[in-house]
C-alpha cells in the first residue's frame, strides 16, 4: 500500500472519528399516555405486567416521585413541552384558549422540539406529543418537525361505536359500544369513554391499533438513515379511555384474581369540598355512581381494561426500544420515557385524572443517558415534569433558556442518592394547588379547603392531617411553594367560577352532597 493511499486511510479515520466525538446525542423522547404508576417497578398494582418498562427502567434512572404539573392531557403537555407552568401561562384547559394566547405566552421562547430543530437537530413525531397529536397548534407543525406520521383513520362504523367521542386516536371503542351509554341512555354519552373491552383484528381501522402503527413508523425511523442528530418523538395513547386492547392483553389476566383499590368506607369523609367536587367527575350522578351501580363487577372490570392497555402499550414500547438497541443508534441516543399525568381507577371515589391526589399526579419518569454509569437505579426525590426540558437542554449541550422554570436534574441521573429537596408544583384549574415533596402532600383549593398526608407511613392518602395543630408547621413550610401569583385562564380578564364552584354552590343550596362523597 503506497504512502498516498495510507494518508487518504488515516484522513478518513480521523474524519470519523472527528464526527463521532462531535456528533450530539439523539433523543428517543416516549411519552404513554395516562399511564399512573400501575407500571411494575413503580409497584402501584402488584398485578400489572410491564416486563418491558421493567427491563428497559434496568438501563438508566428511574425518577418513582416524579409528579406533572396538571393532570389533564392539554395543560401537562404544553407545559411540559414549553417549560412553562400552567399557573404562569394561564393555560390550564382550553387548547383554543391556548392558540389564542401562544404569542402571547410564548413570546420568542420555543416550544421543545422547536428549540432543538432551531438548534440542529432533525425532529421527527408520532403518535400523541402535544394533546392534539403532534401539535395543538397546526401554524406550527413545520416549525416543529421535520416530518410527522400520518394520524389514525376510522371508518364511519367503527366511529359509530363511540357515541361522538372525539379524537380518532383514541378509537376503537368496544365491540357493542361504550357500556355507560348501553345501560343509561344517550343523555350519559357524556361518560361514554369510561367502558372496556377485548377487540378482535375486525374491530380495528385495518386491522391495527393506532399504537401498533405508531410502533411501526418508530421503528422504521430508527433503521433510516440521518445525517443530523435526531429527536424522535413517540406519543403511544394507550391507556387512555376507552380501555380496548388486543383480546391477547385482556387475556394475560385472570378476572377473577383482579383486586380492587384499598380505602376506607369514610374515605371522602375529611375531603374539603372543592375536592368533593373534583371527585364527583362529568358522568350525570357522579362518575363512580354510575360505576358501581352499572352492576356489581365494573369496576372490576374498568381496571382489568386499564391492565390490559397498559400491558398493550408496553408491549408496543417495547418493540421501539429493541428496535433501537438494534440499529447503529444504540450507542449515542438519549432515552426519556414519561407520562402525561396519572389516572384513577376508583380511589378517592374517582375516575379521572383531573385531580391533585397521587394517583392523579404521579407518574413514570425514566432517563437511559450514555455515558453516565447509573443503570438500573431508583431515585426517589420529588421532581417535575418541568424538569425534563432543561435536563434534554444540557444533555445534548445546546444553549440555556432563561425561560424555563423547571430544573435540570443532570446531578440525580448521576447520582440518584443525591439529595435534591425541590417540591413540585401541581395545578387544577385557577388556584387549586398541590405541593409533593418527598415525605408531604400538601393540597390548597382557592376556597380555602386543605389537605395534608405523610406519605411514608400513609402513601394512599387516606389520612388528612391538615386540620390537625401538630402539623401547622408542616403547612406553613408547603405553602411556601404556592404561586406568588396565579395567572388567569388564558384570553380572560377576571375570574367568574367555573363547574366546580357551580357544583359546590347547588350542593349547598339544596343539601344535596351525593352520599358517596360523603
Amino acid at each position: 500500500m503506497n504512502r498516498l493511499n495510507i494518508a487518504l486511510i488515516l484522513m478518513l479515520l480521523l474524519s470519523a472519528c472527528s464526527e463521532a466525538v462531535g456528533r450530539k446525542p439523539n433523543v428517543l423522547f416516549i411519552s404513554i399516555d395516562d399511564l399512573n404508576d400501575w407500571v411494575g417497578a413503580l409497584h402501584g398494582n402488584n398485578q400489572v405486567l410491564t416486563p418491558n418498562m421493567d427491563q428497559l427502567f434496568e438501563q438508566g434512572v428511574l425518577f418513582s416521585n416524579a409528579h406533572c404539573s396538571q393532570a389533564v392531557c392539554t395543560a401537562s403537555r404544553n407545559s411540559l413541552l414549553s417549560g412553562i407552568h400552567p399557573s404562569t401561562s394561564g393555560w390550564y384547559a382550553s387548547t383554543k384558549a391556548m392558540q389564542a394566547t401562544y404569542d402571547k405566552v410564548m413570546g420568542d421562547h420555543k416550544m421543545l422540539p422547536q428549540y432543538f430543530k432551531d438548534n440542529g437537530y432533525e425532529t421527527l413525531a408520532v403518535g400523541k406529543i402535544f394533546h392534539n397529536g403532534v401539535s395543538d397548534y397546526k401554524d406550527k407543525i413545520t416549525d416543529f418537525w421535520d416530518e410527522i406520521a400520518p394520524d389514525y383513520k376510522v371508518p364511519k362504523d367503527l366511529r359509530d361505536r363511540g357515541n361522538g367521542y372525539k379524537g380518532n386516536r383514541f378509537y376503537p371503542f368496544p365491540k357493542n359500544g361504550s357500556q355507560i351509554v348501553n345501560h343509561y341512555g344517550k343523555e350519559f354519552s357524556n361518560g361514554q369513554s369510561l367502558c372496556y373491552g377485548a377487540l378482535d383484528r375486525e374491530d380495528m381501522p385495518g386491522g391495527k391499533m393506532f399504537d401498533e402503527l405508531i410502533a411501526e413508523w418508530a421503528i422504521d425511523k430508527l433503521n433510516e438513515e440521518h445525517e443530523k442528530p435526531f429527536f424522535l418523538a413517540v406519543g403511544f395513547v394507550r391507556p387512555h379511555v376507552p380501555y380496548t386492547a388486543p383480546r391477547e392483553f385482556f387475556d394475560l389476566y385472570d378476572f377473577d384474581s383482579i383486586k380492587l383499590p384499598e380505602m376506607p368506607a369514610d374515605e371522602m369523609a375529611d375531603i374539603p369540598l372543592m375536592g368533593k367536587s373534583i371527585a364527583y367527575g362529568t358522568i350525570n350522578g357522579g362518575d363512580h355512581y354510575a360505576v358501581t351501580n352499572l352492576s356489581d363487577t365494573y369496576w372490576k372490570e374498568l381496571i382489568y381494561g386499564y391492565l390490559a392497555c397498559v400491558s398493550f402499550a408496553d408491549h408496543e414500547l417495547g418493540k421501539v426500544i429493541e428496535a433501537l438497541e438494534n440499529s447503529k443508534y444504540a450507542d449515542n441516543t438519549i432515552v426519556v420515557l414519561w407520562s402525561d399525568h396519572g389516572q384513577h381507577l376508583g380511589e378517592k371515589h374517582h375516575w379521572r385524572k383531573q385531580a391533585l391526589w397521587e394517583e392523579s399526579t404521579r407518574v413514570p419518569l425514566f432517563f437511559k443517558v450514555p455515558g453516565m454509569d447509573a443503570a438500573g437505579e431508583e431515585c426517589d426525590e420529588a421532581v417535575s415534569l418541568l424538569d425534563i426540558y432543561p435536563t434534554l437542554v444540557d444533555l445534548c449541550s445546546l444553549p440555556d433558556d432563561s425561560v424555563l422554570e423547571g430544573n435540570s436534574i443532570i446531578p440525580l441521573i448521576k447520582n440518584p442518592q443525591s439529595s435534591w429537596d425541590k417540591p413540585v408544583l401541581s395545578t387544577w384549574y385557577y388556584k387549586n394547588h398541590s405541593v409533593r415533596s418527598n415525605k408531604w402532600r400538601y393540597i390548597h383549593y382557592r376556597d380555602g379547603g386543605e389537605e395534608l398526608y405523610n406519605h411514608q407511613n400513609d402513601p394512599g392518602e387516606h389520612v388528612n392531617l391538615a386540620g390537625d395543630p401538630e402539623f401547622e408547621d408542616v403547612i406553613k413550610e408547603l405553602r411556601k411553594y404556592l404561586p406568588q401569583h396565579d395567572a388567569l385562564p388564558a384570553g380572560s380578564d377576571k375570574w367568574a367560577g367555573d363547574v366546580l364552584d357551580r357544583r359546590i354552590k347547588h350542593w349547598m343550596d339544596n343539601d344535596s352532597i351525593p352520599y358517596w362523597l360523603n
